[in-house]
């Protein structure tokens, strides 16, 4: 028992002897917050205040004295988790007084096991960011933000117009009235005038097949056929009441683009304008139905200076306002392509451990920019360009999941050139991308021969070559 006491007693007194700190304080000024739905918890460098954490509710004017305290307590940065939206109203205030913040994902951030509490959370935020271990999200500025809030409620309006065409449609079904099966789409020119004759009361086939357009391809026999229907008044009410709602929609989206369009003109005015004129579209083609109606490329080439993302082939008008909304104009916000498709996790993430790869899929992500670029990625399948040859290839050789990743992968490569100002985008075409595969393949095939002492030998222009000994 002497010699175990002896021990603990000399194991005590030598981590009496270990420094108080084992890291650099890289951030002395450094504050830790742990945002939540009632209060946020907030902890300082336990030196500057005699209550180091300290919990303020989530009203403005709590937010404003939570400011006012950390400018007392002369702190230049602070860290807090992206939770829920709570976090937004307490940034922006935060960020007004000249504070850096660092947005930090929760995930990376995650404390020991056990004895979990908001007053822990905030204190250990803190002690990580005051080390520099921290690393924030990405966040565009302001107006950029604005922008794309406009375009994520744009988009869920667009959504939410959709839910109500599904819905007229199965009230037309319940009705027997299969309109479906002789019109593209319901919501067209026809569709509409027919679906607005049937709510406001009109039932007849023969003056409702009468609203036919010429460009029609159902005749109007057909279409007088499928209009023939057992009218119930309860389905005749829902009906009428999602056509409302449907009308709605499309009046807050055309409000929300004139939102959009305003910030854009704001935007594009503080810029420099472009030393060259707007090049000609790539692809001449009919606004579609859920796109804005105001001109988008001339705007985001003003918004650029000068860079035209609708030159990269699947890449329209509107999807460069969404990746725009997205990312943002300035990439240096990335040191290089490679860390810009990291971010957007597009890029394979390498699981190593004692030298041997364990796995290297794509890390799952809900990021917006990285689906719109999946999406392009897809409608390349059957084009006759270089992305669409690379497509094919990769297709061929994995499956069409891996494939789209990849495609997806090198758009966000050619968005960031072409942002970045170091590139102009020409497509070389499929035949230009599969010779030059064809020659990268040859020269591998010949480096390969020679290491096992064989040459190469082609038996004619048309023919591959051979390996001779």
């Amino acid at each position: 028992m002497k010699n175990k006491r002896r021990s603990k007693r000399g194991r005590g007194h030598r981590a009496k002897g270990l420094p108080a700190e084992l890291m650099q304080r890289i951030n002395p000024n450094a504050a830790g917050i742990d945002c939540g739905a009632q209060h946020h918890y907030v902890a300082v460098p336990a030196e500057r205040d005699e209550q180091p954490v300290r919990a303020f509710s989530t009203f403005t004017a709590d937010l404003q004295a939570l400011a006012d305290w950390l400018e007392a307590c002369e702190v230049d940065t602070v860290a807090m988790e992206s939770t829920g939206v709570y976090w937004m109203a307490l940034f922006e205030i935060v960020q007004s007084r000249g504070i850096e913040v660092v947005l930090v994902n929760a995930r990376h951030v995650k404390n020991v096991p056990g004895r979990k509490s908001d007053v822990s959370d905030c204190q250990w935020l803190q002690q990580l960011h005051t080390v520099g271990l921290l690393r924030g999200s990405f966040r565009p500025e302001a107006k950029i933000a604005q922008v794309r809030a406009y375009v994520r409620h744009r988009q869920m309006l667009v959504e939410g117009a959709g839910d109500y065409v599904r819905r007229m449609q199965k009230a037309l079904v319940q009705m027997n009235v299969h309109l479906h099966n002789v019109l593209s789409d319901i919501t067209g020119m026809t569709g509409l005038q027919i679906v607005r004759d049937i709510a406001a009361g009109v039932h007849d086939p023969a003056v409702l097949a009468q609203h036919r357009d010429p460009r029609c391809r159902a005749s109007q026999a057909e279409i007088e056929a499928s209009l023939t229907g057992y009218y119930r008044p309860e389905h005749l009410c829902a009906l009428r009441q999602c056509l409302e709602l449907y009308d709605a929609h499309q009046r807050h989206i055309q409000e929300c683009d004139l939102e959009i369009e305003r910030v854009l003109q704001d935007l594009a005015a503080e810029q420099p304008a472009p030393t060259e004129p707007l090049p000609r579209a790539r692809v001449r083609r009919r606004a579609r139905d859920n796109e804005p109606r105001f001109e988008v490329r001339e705007l985001l080439y003003q918004l650029t200076g000068g860079a035209d993302l609708t030159q990269i082939d699947s890449i329209g008008p509107f999807a460069a306002l969404r990746l725009i909304a997205e990312v943002g104009t300035d990439m240096s916000r990335w040191p290089s392509a490679h860390h810009f498709t990291s971010w957007l996790t597009l890029a394979p993430h390498n699981k190593i451990t004692g030298g041997k790869l364990i796995s290297s899929k794509t890390p799952r992500s809900a990021n917006r920019a990285a689906a719109l670029l999946r999406i392009c990625a897809m409608s390349l399948a059957r084009s006759s360009t270089a992305l669409g040859a690379f497509y094919r290839r990769m297709a061929y050789r994995t499956d069409k999941p891996t494939a789209i990743t990849a495609t997806a992968r090198k758009l966000a490569i050619l968005v960031y050139r072409v942002l970045s100002g170091t590139l102009v985008y020409q497509d070389p075409g499929a035949s230009a991308y599969e010779a030059q595969h064809r020659s990268r393949a040859l020269n591998n095939l010949r480096t390969r021969a020679q290491r096992l002492g064989f040459q190469l030998v082609a038996l004619n222009d048309d023919e591959p070559p051979v390996a001779v000994s």
